[in-house]
């Protein structure tokens, strides 16, 4: 069972026609025509509203016609991988060419005609492409939207959400020059490269994509790899075993350059994480209280039971010191009146 079929079977039960499913779905009969007759691969479910609205009005299980449509998706594109990609056409790549800024065009045009669809210009076709659909796919439920792409490109409603829908399936190896003039020519102000860092900047058409300019840069980072003593310490549950999963995740993020920390290094990273004095009481505009003689930060970690433990031991001492002086006092007053008793009258 594919959707060609459950669709077509749906129809014959409630009695309706495929111009009746391509209303409802929004979009032309035409192209309802050829997804039943599998003329045209089914779109990717999420990239689209299509399966949603049909399946409502077939009243279809929610996600019944997803579910078939990526089954059918995945057997496609095991006999398309046979298939050897074809280069982009003269026209599509004067079409890029043409959108390039002024002081580059010259030099990008030399590299893409020296190397046919090499490097570069695989890079440029498919970021234009990411940024393009991505527009695309976010303006596909606006009718305003839609309207107004379909009145630049000569086309009526239906129609621009069936291209859109057909557009969102395109890879940068089946770009043809329908999409370009589609989506691509309008929706594309400029674009630019850096020939150095291949740095890709896409400046968007204001009216129909408003938003500063799109950059892409390749960033050389660290590799992801745990450390070897990381998963050491996590397979050995007397080391690791009633860490949190922030804990982990914070000493998953340590960094060391070019030294390979053990199992035990670990564990004591732990330790020390968990240690208060590790760490200095939060101050900076934090709500203070008096904690027994001492300002303490509020939510501080700071150790109480060692500033109990203070306390208790500065009050003893004060008991102490009230002690002997209540002694010496009495002392005193003792002394004194033994002597006015024993002195002479």
């Amino acid at each position: 069972m594919d959707v060609c079929l459950a669709v077509k079977q749906r129809l014959k039960e409630l009695g309706l026609e495929q111009r009746d499913l391509a209303a409802a779905a929004g979009v032309t009969e035409s192209y309802i025509s050829q997804l039943l007759t599998r003329k045209k691969l089914p779109p990717a479910p999420n990239r689209t509203d299509i399966y949603e609205k049909m399946g409502k009005f077939l009243k279809l299980p929610a996600g019944n016609l997803s579910e078939l449509a990526e089954h059918q998706r995945k057997q496609e594109l095991r006999r398309g991988l046979l298939d050897p990609p074809a280069p982009l056409n003269r026209e599509v790549r004067e079409l890029i060419l043409r959108k390039c800024a002024r002081n580059r065009e010259k030099e990008v045009r030399a590299i893409f005609e020296s190397h046919p669809f090499g490097a570069v210009e695989r890079i440029v076709t498919q970021k234009l492409l990411d940024v393009v659909k991505k527009v695309a796919k976010e303006e596909l439920e606006s009718e305003k939207w839609l309207r107004v792409v379909a009145r630049l490109s000569g086309r009526s409603y239906e129609q621009m959400r069936v291209l859109i829908l057909e557009f969102l399936d395109t890879g940068v190896f089946h770009l043809s020059m329908e999409n370009c003039v589609s989506f691509l020519e309008p929706l594309i102000e400029s674009w630019d490269i850096d020939p150095v860092t291949f740095a890709v900047e896409v400046v968007l058409n204001r009216r129909l994509a408003p938003g500063r300019p799109k950059r892409f840069e390749f960033v050389e980072k660290e590799s992801s790899g745990e450390e070897a003593g990381f998963k050491e310490f996590l397979r050995n549950s007397s080391l690791s075993g009633a860490a949190t999963e922030e804990e982990i995740e914070f000493l998953k993020r340590l960094i060391f350059s070019g030294k390979h920390p053990t199992a035990l290094y670990y564990y004591r990273e732990l330790q020390n994480l968990r240690d208060p004095l590790s760490f200095q009481p939060l101050t900076s505009r934090t709500a203070r209280t008096i904690t027994r003689g001492r300002s303490q930060p509020e939510g501080s970690i700071a150790p109480m039971h060692k500033h109990r433990e203070a306390y208790a031991f500065e009050k003893q001492l004060q008991l102490d010191g009230k002690k002997r002086a209540t002694r010496r006092w009495s002392g005193g007053n003792n002394r004194q009146r033994k002597k006015e008793k024993t002195s002479p009258s």
